[in-house]
């Protein structure tokens, strides 16, 4: 099976095996087979799409680099205000739209970045539950600050915001901003977070500068936030900045935890089945956070770590041990 063990076989194995995916849902969407609930399907799994961004980029900071945010939605609106901003600036250029939707992911990431940095040197030098109370401290600052800015409707709602975001595109840009924190925490770089999460004495000890590896991640983690944040303001093209509270932060924490925390298959499965979730209980709107209380609670009773814990599901390695298995009975029968 050194198919299975070829790190270029192993991409293009997954990369066939996302196609296929994207593909049986464009024939579930395209054939009508959902008659008219076909729009309102796709945009739960649109809502999906940015979700599982937000929910693994939380997951960079909680689980890998262990450290608890509860300002993750601050982030979030700061990519989605200035993406917002600058896509209504140029949106009568004559930019095509798959352009203007990837400016709008570039400047939503890069805003939500420098954030990041500003934030990450002063707040990460503290530790467990200060840094917590940092994190929704900011959050609050930037809702409050958006809620008296004119150029983000001044505490009223900012509409008019181009629609750029449908399930196809965010499909694919959910697609690569997860592996690109795959292969971030694969790296040499989330190795070393990894390390100082287990014992940041030791790996202070040892020569690693602690704060540069943290601030970094912290850093990355927003970036992709702030993806999550565009793609967000140009589904719903309509926004206000009670909608980036605390309460939608700790929804992000619970579904990481849910999901398992330094699992970034967790956080995919956990995001989609919490994003379905509100449209399930629609007709019990009003009881929405006490569904989210009683699954976390049943989770950490019965699986503490999470529905994945650390594991991470692979189509290639899954292959293997199929074809592995089958390939020792028959030896063991010949």
């Amino acid at each position: 099976m050194n198919l299975f063990k070829n790190k270029k076989w192993t991409y293009l194995i997954n990369l066939i095996g996302i196609c296929l995916i994207f593909f049986a849902f464009m024939i579930l969407f395209k054939s009508g087979v959902l008659g008219t609930r076909t729009n309102y399907i796709k945009g739960i799994f649109t809502t999906a799409c940015y979700t599982i961004i937000m929910v693994s980029s939380l997951n960079l900071l909680t689980g890998f680099m262990g450290e608890f945010s509860l300002g993750h939605a601050g982030f979030m609106s700061v990519g989605a205000y200035s993406s917002a901003i600058v896509t209504n600036m140029l949106v009568d250029k004559g930019i095509p739209n798959i352009l203007l939707f990837v400016i709008a992911l570039l400047v939503g990431g890069i805003a939500a970045a420098i954030t990041g940095t500003l934030v990450g040197i002063p707040a990460l030098r503290l530790r467990g539950d200060y840094l917590a109370i940092v994190t929704i401290a900011f959050a609050e600052i930037i809702r409050v600050a958006f809620c008296n800015f004119e150029i983000t409707g001044g505490g009223k709602t900012m509409s008019g915001i181009t629609k750029l975001s449908n399930f196809y595109w965010c499909f694919w840009v959910m697609v690569i901003c997860v592996t690109f924190m795959y292969m971030y925490v694969r790296s040499r770089f989330g190795r070393t977070v990894t390390a100082i999460r287990e014992d940041y004495i030791a790996a202070a000890s040892s020569g690693i500068n602690v704060t540069f590896y943290k601030v970094l991640t912290f850093t990355v983690s927003a970036f992709f936030a702030g993806i999550g944040g565009a793609m967000y303001a140009h589904y719903m093209t309509a926004m206000i900045p009670t909608n980036f509270n605390f309460m939608y932060s700790a929804e992000f924490l619970t579904e990481v935890i849910i999901g398992g925390t330094g699992s970034l298959t967790g956080s995919i499965i956990g995001a989609t089945l919490l994003s379905a979730l509100p449209e399930a209980m629609r007709q019990f709107a009003n009881y929405r956070m006490l569904a989210y209380a009683i699954i976390l609670v049943l989770v950490m009773i019965f699986k503490p770590s999470g529905i994945f814990g650390t594991y991470e599901f692979s189509l290639t390695g899954t292959l293997s041990k199929l074809f592995g298995n089958k390939k020792k009975k028959e030896v063991s029968k010949g």
